[in-house]
């Protein structure tokens, strides 16, 4: 049997609500203080118990943060899909199994499966009764631990991490732990060449980390003072993380927070407060999920129109209308980009990673504030609710870009206060803070037709004039977005677009290829900026990797950069779960006519 060291992945079937998370997480962070590349994806049902979930893991080398399409080995502990999960794995393959509640008949199997029967139940009668449900999970971990060289007293070491204090808790957890051990020495022969090395000290430098809790922590180290949400799947642990940060973070000494948390009746609600907070002088921001930008549009459109700083995250879920509320696509490209009624164009951010997320947030109210505008922070439930393994955070000790804020002493210098003069001609205009110690500071903020000065005003000539001022603040935009990252092959006449969390899956893909003869443009954010026109005009053929129907993204670059129509081939998943770099790779052959 070949051997394959630090090279294969895993799959979990489980049920909803037994305590298999809990397992799943002690077995990659296991892996991870291995010192091994490692990623992980939890794919679960949106009620809250009863239905099939899926947690997969994957160890390579290089740390990749996709998964592959098929595993190498699976753990079947759910009988509802036991048949079609045999059925999923490919000749030659592992597979261990609950012998008590499940049968493989051999017909089920492929030429080379091995398959490992554990007989779960009658293992439990042994442990806590109380905790037999939760502990039993235990007994996988142990047989993966012993046929494949998952280091054991890491594991135990995981386990009193996890449980921190909670000695009794601890002790049923290891108790469970050896009762599996001791009966996979004794049961399994190994049959496979999957293994695990220990790499010490591979790891150093590294973080594991939900992309949500990256945000929160992100936005308090940017600047946040103010949130308002409402709760929905996949952004809640954004918003409760925030809370949890700001409670450490921002204590004063006494014990009470420099900061204003608000769970808002609605979506609608929630942006109407963060747009008064941001009005007022705050750095204020909300999270939500596709559904929520759509409750949200007229208040956004009252923020690109009166000219108010906020930021947005939105962490995509599939729909429409509820679609699949525990599925990732990059679904809400173009209702974001153009959000609310009339013309209207909206700055995006495109993390993909937890990183990105730590440090698009400082950009995003940046952006907001030297914009006047909202700003969109566009992740998405793999990125926001799955566990990555990352480069540890380094926090940049700069002043906020508050943009043009004119104070009481720079108003004494002017003759005349214009809310919405644009002195610059960049599209920005200066605007005043309330309480500003002067008189000429007042104006009068509106979403309806305004002149120069903040009056009201129908004349057709004004109102063209204002809303053109605000597509050249748009183009302005561009000095200042995060510019695409560009690897690969300069000379290649062949190039991929993608960005968010398309990233992990295009870089695999681009390694496969030994970045010859392609070269790939990460986008980072919206408008785009000159390089992504430049990287488009040197290639005869580009492949917009995106994870959505209708190509959201593809159809925003012919809108935007002329002539490129013909060069663009869409390369589109969008079933739910998380992109791999086997597919990429499989349709971009196909429609390079390989």
């Amino acid at each position: 049997m070949e051997k394959k060291i630090n090279d294969f992945s895993f799959r979990v079937a489980t049920v909803n609500g037994t305590g298999s998370q809990s397992a799943n997480n002690i077995l990659f962070k296991s892996l991870f203080r291995m010192g091994v590349g490692v990623c992980g994806k939890n794919l679960f049902p949106s009620n809250i118990q009863g239905l099939p979930t899926w947690f997969q893991i994957r160890v390579s080398e290089k740390g990749y943060q996709c998964l592959r399409e098929h595993d190498d080995i699976a753990v079947l502990m759910n009988p509802e899909t036991a048949k079609d999960d045999v059925a999923w794995m490919q000749p030659g393959k592992s597979l261990f199994y609950n012998s008590n509640l499940i049968t493989i008949a051999p017909d089920q199997l492929k030429p080379g499966q091995n398959i490992y029967g554990i007989p779960i139940e009658e293992l439990s009668k042994t442990i806590n009764p109380e905790l037999r449900h939760l502990l039993k999970n235990l007994f996988y971990v142990a047989a993966l631990s012993h046929l494949y060289g998952i280091d054991k007293d890491v594991i135990g070491s995981v386990i009193a991490d996890t449980f921190k204090s909670k000695q009794k808790a601890i002790d049923a957890n290891l108790v469970a732990f050896n009762i599996g051990l001791d009966y996979a020495k004794a049961n399994f022969e190994k049959k496979d060449g999957f293994m695990v090395e220990k790499r010490e000290g591979a790891n150093k430098g590294k973080i594991v980390i939900e992309g949500n809790s990256a945000a929160a922590l992100g936005s308090i180290y940017g600047g946040c003072t103010f949130l308002a949400w409402y709760p929905i799947t996949p952004s809640s642990s954004l918003a409760e993380s925030v809370d949890s940060f700001a409670g450490k973070l921002r204590a004063d000494g006494t014990g009470k927070s420099k900061f204003a948390s608000i769970q808002a009746e609605d979506e609608l609600s929630s942006i109407g407060m963060v747009i008064g907070a941001s009005w007022a002088g705050a750095r204020a921001m909300t999270s939500t999920s596709g559904p929520g930008i759509s409750l949200m549009g007229e208040f956004i459109g009252l923020a690109y129109y009166a000219e108010v700083p906020a930021v947005i995250w939105d962490v995509q879920r599939v729909g429409p209308s509820t679609g699949l509320p525990t599925r990732t696509q990059q679904c809400d490209i173009q209702k974001a980009a153009l959000a609310s009624h009339g013309d209207t164009k909206h700055v995006l951010l495109f993390p993909s990673s937890p990183k990105e997320c730590f440090e698009m947030a400082g950009t995003a109210f940046d952006l907001a504030e030297r914009l006047q505008t909202p700003v969109f922070v566009m992740t998405d439930l793999d990125l926001g609710m799955n566990i990555w393994m990352d480069d540890e955070f380094q926090h940049q000790d700069k002043p906020f870009d508050r943009g043009k804020v004119l104070s009481a002493e720079n108003l004494t210098r002017i003759e005349a206060f214009g809310r919405y003069q644009d002195v610059d001609n960049d599209g920005i205009c200066y605007r005043t803070l309330p309480g500003t110690d002067s008189p000429k500071g007042s104006f009068f903020t509106r979403g309806s037709g305004h002149d120069e000065f903040a009056r009201y005003t129908e004349s057709p000539v004004v109102y063209t004039k204002n809303v053109d001022r605000l597509l050249r603040k748009w183009h302005t935009a561009k000095k200042y977005v995060p510019a695409p990252i560009i690897t690969g092959d300069p000379k290649a006449k062949v190039g991929i677009i993608a960005c968010g969390t398309s990233n992990p899956a295009v870089t695999e893909t681009m390694d496969r290829m030994n970045n010859k003869g392609v070269k790939y443009l990460r986008l980072r954010a919206y408008p785009f900026t000159k390089e992504v026109e430049e990287f488009i005009g040197s290639c005869d053929q580009v492949f917009i990797v995106e994870q959505n129907r209708d190509g959201q993204l593809q159809q925003l670059l012919e809108i935007d950069i002329r002539g490129c129509q013909p060069k663009l081939k869409g390369v589109r998943y969008y079933g739910g779960f998380p992109l791999s770099a086997d597919f990429i790779e499989r349709e971009i052959n196909e429609k390079a006519g390989k």
